[in-house]
């Protein structure tokens, strides 16, 4: 249902629309990781891609009856984008719990929200009871030829930009992306490899693949909200068993070590789906000596719960560490305890001091320090300097 000319003809349509977004070299993330920017593209995703490539393909029937999609955000701004662009109005469900800069975006660029209780699946389904109330016509996301070869323009520019790349790998949430992708860059260069990139707690492709079979998995929280996808597509499942050579997981703790260094290193934004591609080969979970092309594929994420991430990057990274002690409840207890942690070359950042505790006892308290530390090792130094010196570590 997809073929290389459908993707080489929206490559074409979409000049003038989408941007060529840069592919540079991430020597800092290691020798071979180049980074393709789909977070500098236009809407701050690569959903435009896949969005005007439906929106343009519309007959003027289906057109004058309004489109309507659902999204965690990426799609219906590229559906919104696209559709003002072509003079059509659009309708777009979105799980209730989207990021609130994903839903002001969709509003902002002409499109009506609807925000539905639960998931992207609960939001798909009210978007399909409301096509066939109003006669919207329906843009699915990623299960549908138009919007997939819509997407595959980025594997023609990934062998334009880096012909000798060796393997490309993508985010995986409905299957959109990846399909378009690994279909085109099959077609062209087969012996370069496609590996796909789930969010560990959401992993419904992987299963499915496991499975050999569309499968749903269980609802769970995680950074990674543009791949939140419980059930991948029937059209996005037969492809990836066909071009995609292999699904690894990541962690909640792998994907925000990866928006940090991704900030740190590259000084670029990528929001948690973008950055498991990233957190896949910084795990070690993808084999980094070929010239390998992560697809970061979005920058949405919302800056209110980016100080979180961060935090939560510092501290899987060794780089923040909560140490919780006893102490003799008299005066200068306090004092040498920070003398030991400040000859250790750890920042002081934060400081409990607690007289009556569950765990404390008489004449003592408890005191729980946040330090910023360079790494794993530089925390472990601290602990074994404490437990040397007497001190008792709760949370050792």
């Amino acid at each position: 249902m997809v073929t290389l000319q459908m993707i080489q003809e929206a490559q074409e349509s979409l000049k003038g629309i989408a941007r060529k977004t840069p592919l540079e070299n991430a020597n800092r993330l290691g020798e071979n990781i180049y980074i393709k920017s789909e977070n500098l593209q236009l809407t701050g995703a690569f959903k435009i891609r896949g969005a005007y490539n439906k929106i343009r393909s519309l007959t003027p029937e289906e057109a004058s009856h309004g489109v309507i999609a659902c999204s965690a955000g990426n799609h219906a701004q590229g559906i919104a984008l696209s559709a003002t662009k072509l003079g059509i109005k659009s309708v777009i469900c979105m799980p209730e719990g989207a990021p609130i800069s994903k839903v002001e975006a969709t509003r902002n660029y002409g499109a009506e929200v609807v925000l539905v209780p639960g998931v992207y699946d609960d939001a798909a389904r009210e978007a399909e009871r409301l096509s066939k109330e109003h006669g919207y016509t329906f843009a699915h996301p990623f299960n549908d030829p138009y919007v997939i070869a819509g997407q595959g323009t980025i594997g023609l520019e990934i062998l334009e930009q880096l012909p000798e790349v060796e393997q490309v790998v993508v985010p995986i949430g409905g299957g959109g992306l990846i399909s378009g992708v690994a279909f085109a860059i099959k077609q062209l260069k087969p012996s370069c490899k496609v590996i796909g990139v789930q969010a560990g707690v959401v992993a419904s492709m992987y299963a499915s693949r496991q499975a050999g079979k569309v499968t749903t998995v269980p609802d769970a929280a995680t950074l990674a909200d543009g791949i939140h996808v419980l059930t991948p597509g029937s059209l996005t499942f037969e492809m990836c068993q066909k071009y995609v050579d292999e699904i690894v997981t990541v962690s909640e703790d792998e994907i925000a070590a990866a928006i940090l260094a991704l900030l740190e290193v590259q000084k670029t934004v990528a929001e948690g789906a973008g950055a498991t591609p990233v957190a896949a080969c910084m795990s070690g979970k993808v084999d980094t000596t070929k010239k390998t092309v992560c697809v970061v594929s979005g920058g949405n994420v919302d800056v209110t719960t980016l100080s979180r991430v961060i935090t939560r990057g510092l501290t899987y990274g060794g780089r923040l560490a909560t140490i919780t002690t006893k102490l003799a409840d008299r005066a200068g207890s306090l004092a040498n305890l920070l003398n030991v942690v400040g000859g250790t070359g750890a920042n002081v950042v934060r400081i409990h001091h607690e007289r009556e505790d569950v765990n404390s006892e008489v004449n003592a308290c408890v005191v729980s320090m946040v330090l910023e530390t360079r790494n794993a090792d530089h925390v472990q130094k601290i602990k074994d300097e404490l437990t040397a010196k007497g001190y008792s570590l709760l949370d050792a």
